[in-house]
């Protein structure tokens, strides 16, 4: 079906931007196992700030968190949104300028960089059944953003600015999560759930793609032996991918990485 759009969504002046997603080897290997893709929940990442509103950043001025009223509705508002992020489900791009030794290092030190562009991951979610989304995340301080569940899931601190993330999204509303889960036996409010989702609303989703119409290369990482890159080669050739395998760019100085 069609993306869907929100007010505030950002998308690059050029649909044919480069993107890359690194991966280590086991993430690779299941992806031209399975040829799917993989969404993660968005209270699973390591960032737990994932989905939820700049800090500091209140639903109204007129609201102050040293007020004990005020507080207890501030809470209340963030507990809620923390419940409504386990709706998204993220799988994480990033908007090629430049190979850079943090990116490596952080999601693909052992594995591959996977290539498309905008336009062509754009096309494969259009044929996903979900309720799908594609951006640029926004980073820093956000004064004067909108109180938005899509605006708080597309920015991130200031600190992942490296990233550069285009962020897929699918929001899969599950007749199982529940809610309220930031109150106790005592009515008692709190700015996060006090229980994890129940058990049936799965971590993550998978959902098929074609690989061939999606990749336009596989960059091998800079820390990969002649052996390795072979074997890598070799798995994209077995898999019936028509895909150009190339080491990266940064392979030359591998002596010299910071990895």
């Amino acid at each position: 079906m069609p993306l869907e759009t929100h007010i505030g969504l950002i998308e690059p002046a050029d649909e044919n931007a480069i993107i890359w997603r690194f991966m280590n080897l086991r993430k690779f290997q299941d992806l031209i196992a399975t040829q799917e893709l993989h969404f993660c929940r968005a209270d699973q990442f390591l960032d737990q700030t994932e989905g939820l509103p700049p800090e500091g950043h209140l639903p109204s001025p007129n609201l102050h968190p040293l007020d004990i009223r005020d507080k207890r509705e501030i809470d209340a508002l963030m507990g809620s949104i923390a419940q409504f992020r386990e709706a998204f489900y993220i799988n994480c791009w990033h908007s090629f300028h430049e190979e850079t030794c943090q990116m490596w290092k952080e999601y693909g030190d052992d594995g591959v960089a996977i290539c498309s562009t905008y336009a062509l991951l754009k096309s494969a979610l259009s044929t996903l059944p979900d309720k799908a989304y594609l951006g640029l995340v926004r980073y820093g301080p956000q004064p004067n953003e909108r109180w938005n569940l899509f605006r708080f899931v597309y920015h991130k601190r200031i600190e992942f600015k490296h990233e550069q993330e285009v962020r897929a999204l699918l929001w899969i509303q599950d007749p199982h999560a529940g809610i309220n889960r930031h109150f106790d036996a005592d009515n008692r409010v709190y700015p996060f759930p006090l229980t994890p989702p129940p058990a049936p609303v799965p971590k993550g989703h998978r959902r098929k793609v074609d690989p061939q119409s999606l990749l336009t290369g596989i960059v091998v990482t800079p820390l990969a032996s002649s052996d390795a890159f072979d074997r890598i080669a070799q798995a994209v050739k077995s898999s019936g991918l028509v895909v150009p395998v190339v080491p990266s760019g940064l392979a030359r100085y591998k002596d010299l990485l910071p990895l």
